[in-house]
């Protein structure tokens, strides 16, 4: 048999990278919309200032290839020669164990005053990536190198373990409600924002202009809206099935995990990650999981953090009403890290099924929250005895203390039934007097109040998940940029 040649493999470069003979115009992905992340991310990985690669994280099919091919759109436009940016998709099965040295020789006149870009697409398939990556960035300075990578808690640990000052990572999660409206050109139209000035800070306020609407494209949101390419693409939105479940759940669940923990037994974890999906949002343990799935608790422990690790599902700790965890975890609630999958596996929902609406809502919520490593670490749901429960705890990193809370509903119950709806939040706030303050979100009611001398902020879910993901972005951003907040606090604002 014959090896690949190279003649084979300047005819996939060449395939690969068309702008070396058209320029910007051969880049389809620069008419694409943007991810809010674009322009910090550019500014990280073609300042040249510093020798490091910058290395863009996240699950399948958020955008990383279309970010970095835009990437080649802006460096071209700001004076990089088109001759000098390579482009390799490292899965290709041409490229099958190249080492990451062998592709600069498409550079046929490399020079050293020159400028290069140079960008490795999944690179995580490239045993050792980490070592030659960094052998690279040391060895050609003239060269900024970028790398995208699905695996993302593989890469990290590899990352921070052989690339410490040699790689800045880059986390980029799931499409927020706020960019969902804005791929579509819908923002303005649904929701009015109003700027104000607090104290130096830039304080929003937001209106929904026709909230039927709004939550007509909320279920859409939850149904598909966590991928760039099926909100932009109507044959996608048609075929989520094959879409997300076998593009995407699929591969995480029979190829990403299997290989990079030595899992065995994969129908095992499939199982197991449908369980999950179908109960997102609900209280579990693994003693019911173990019992619901005949897995043993060890295994189901063991395929969680994995599960995690692949960002598909999102997994909340609880605290007592006194805000105290306890010293064995016992209880805990897994979401979806996008609703959007379990529509997938199972069927799409319809502004009717407010049972599953509901804990699609959360997860939602959650998946927000994302976009704020730092703050997820802080959320917690309460539970106690006699079947009280709030959604959502935020806990103070300083003194372990909640700061403000959250319930969350897809009904307008509490226009009518007041004390019975704000019950649990009531009890929980008298028993920890440092919450300043609290969300209740509904399915159409909107109201201004206070809850045990707390304001109380009654929004709609879609606009409570509207505007988280748009403050926790814009803080995101300001901080990526080194600038000042823009918001007081991302829950409430």
């Amino acid at each position: 048999m014959r090896s690949i040649s190279e003649a084979d493999i300047q005819v996939r470069l060449q395939r690969d990278n068309p702008w070396w003979e058209v320029g910007v115009n051969a880049i389809p992905e620069e008419r694409l919309p943007r991810r809010v992340y674009f322009r910090p991310f550019a500014d990280l990985a073609l300042d040249e200032r510093i020798r490091r690669a910058a290395v863009l994280l996240g699950p399948r099919r958020v955008g990383k290839t279309v970010m970095i091919k835009q990437l080649v759109a802006e460096a071209i436009t700001t004076g990089y020669q088109a001759a000098n940016i390579l482009y390799v998709s490292i899965d290709a099965p041409v490229y099958a164990g190249f080492p990451l040295e062998r592709y600069l020789s498409a550079f046929k006149e490399y020079k050293r005053d020159e400028r290069y870009l140079v960008l490795f697409d999944e690179i995580q398939y490239l045993k050792d990536w980490e070592v030659h990556l960094k052998d690279l960035i040391d060895s050609y300075p003239n060269v900024k190198f970028v790398a995208t990578g699905s695996a993302a808690a593989a890469l990290r640990l590899k990352s921070k373990e052989s690339g410490a000052g040699r790689f800045s990572e880059f986390m980029l999660p799931p499409l927020t409600f706020f960019e969902f409206l804005d791929f579509q050109h819908l923002r303005e139209e649904l929701i009015k924002e109003t700027s104000h000035d607090r104290g130096g800070y830039e304080y929003i306020d937001y209106e929904v202009k026709d909230i039927g609407r709004l939550n007509f494209e909320f279920v859409n949101y939850l149904n598909y809206g966590g991928y760039p390419e099926a909100v932009l693409n109507e044959h996608i939105r048609k075929n989520t099935d094959q879409f997300i479940r076998n593009d995407i759940i699929d591969k995480v669940l029979l190829k990403d995990l299997p290989s990079l923990y030595g899992i065995n037994d994969i129908q095992e974890l499939n199982r197991l990650f449908s369980f999950l999906a179908y109960n997102a949002g609900q209280e579990a343990s693994l003693e019911k999981i173990s019992r619901e799935s005949g897995l043993t608790k060890p295994t189901i422990k063991r395929y969680i953090e994995y599960l995690e690790s692949a960002f598909l599902i999102i997994k909340i700790s609880t605290v007592d009403d006194t805000c105290k965890s306890l010293q064995r975890e016992r209880n805990f609630k897994i979401y979806l890290n996008n609703p959007s999958m379990r529509a997938a596996l199972f069927a799409p929902v319809s502004q009717d099924d407010t049972t599953s609406i509901g804990h699609l809502t959360e997860s939602a919520i959650f998946s927000q929250w994302q976009h704020d490593s730092r703050g997820m670490g802080q959320l917690r749901y309460a539970r106690w005895r006699n079947e009280g429960e709030v959604d959502i705890v935020y806990i103070d990193t300083f003194d372990q203390k909640p700061r403000w809370v959250v319930e969350i509903k897809w009904s307008d119950e509490i226009a009518k039934k007041w004390s019975d709806a704000t019950s649990s939040m009531a009890f929980f706030i008298r028993k920890n007097p440092k919450i300043g303050s609290a969300v209740f979100t509904t399915r159409t009611f909107e109201k201004k109040a206070t809850l045990e001398e707390r304001p109380l902020e009654i929004r709609p879910s879609a606009l409570y998940c509207y505007l988280l993901g748009r403050n926790i972005t814009r803080h995101r951003i300001a901080e990526l940029a080194s600038t000042a907040p823009v918001t007081e606090s991302p829950s409430v604002a």
